[in-house]
């Protein structure tokens, strides 16, 4: 499916090779660049609704990250370190040596990464509605009456680490695995449209891309030391940690206040997926953030 700019463009579609693998991504608009990093069960379709907000102001970049989406099969490189390269390598060979990063979910994970890694590159990151792996990733997974009582437990992690297991009980079925599992995060789910959910389920259900998505999950004990390791310097650009309000809230402020010096909030009124449930909000805090509003 196209993702438009502003004026109704379709963004330009293609692939490039990278750190041993090849990434589909979307390109288009005009000015500094910023890309946007998608989570799980997603794609880079889920910015669709944010671009044409975007590109009026900055050239806008959105991945499929590896193995997923459009994207080639992969057979490994699914912690954060490597995925976070991969982004690193796309944006070197588009010719961009300085850009902003936004990650959702795992994207944020990768994200994280990438401006660890390379602080000279990522001049601002957006850290929004994701739990890093060793800060608050694990406590998060456990059961307790209070989180079953309010129905907020995330009861698909340990089911994604049994091996083979979700591969074999998800394939078949992931059309409504995917609407119930992005529904019940959801607080605006009428925002969650069936094209949407067509396309995800599209690619979820190509070779290799369902097993992709588990590996991400299943690198997570890896990424927790990884994590804590970037942790020991603290990220020298401006964080802005975006939570929906009837989903993670104020956590990931918290998490980001632990591995950045400078770091400021924004809380939307969505559930999980506030580019879907809220994009315009979304886009606007982005964009006050960029060119330096509170």
């Amino acid at each position: 499916m196209y993702v438009h700019d502003h004026l109704g463009r379709p963004l330009t579609s293609a692939r490039m090779s990278v750190n041993g693998t090849r990434l589909h991504y979307r390109v288009g608009g005009q000015g500094d660049p910023v890309v946007l990093l998608h989570g799980a069960p997603k794609t880079s379709y889920h910015w669709r609704d944010v671009v044409p907000y975007l590109t009026p102001h900055h050239t806008v970049i959105t991945p499929d990250l590896r193995g997923l989406g459009d994207s080639e099969p992969a057979a490994a490189g699914f912690d954060t370190v490597t995925l976070a390269e991969d982004i690193a390598e796309l944006m070197s060979g588009l010719g961009f040596d300085s850009y902003r990063v936004v990650g959702e979910d795992w994207g944020a994970a990768v994200a994280y990464q990438l401006a660890a890694r390379h602080p000279d590159q990522v001049r601002q990151l957006v850290y929004q509605e994701a739990f890093l792996a060793g800060f608050g990733w694990e406590e998060m997974t456990h059961l307790d009456a209070e989180r079953v009582a309010a129905g907020a437990w995330i009861y698909h992690i340990g089911f994604f680490f049994k091996p083979d297991i979700p591969e074999m009980l998800i394939t078949g079925r992931e059309r409504p695995f995917i609407d119930h599992w992005m529904s019940q995060e959801a607080h605006h789910v009428d925002a969650l449209s069936s094209d949407f959910l067509d396309e995800y389920v599209r690619c979820y259900t190509m070779p290799g891309r369902l097993r992709a998505m588990l590996s991400i999950y299943r690198a997570s004990l890896e990424d927790a030391e990884l994590n804590r390791a970037a942790a020991r310097t603290p990220l020298p650009m401006p964080v802005l940690a975006v939570g929906g309000r009837y989903a993670m809230g104020g956590d990931p402020a918290r998490q980001m206040r632990e591995v950045a010096t400078d770091v400021r909030e924004v809380l939307l009124d969505s559930g999980h997926h506030p580019a879907q449930e809220t994009p315009r909000e979304t886009a606007e805090a982005y964009l006050g953030f960029f060119t330096g509003d509170r």
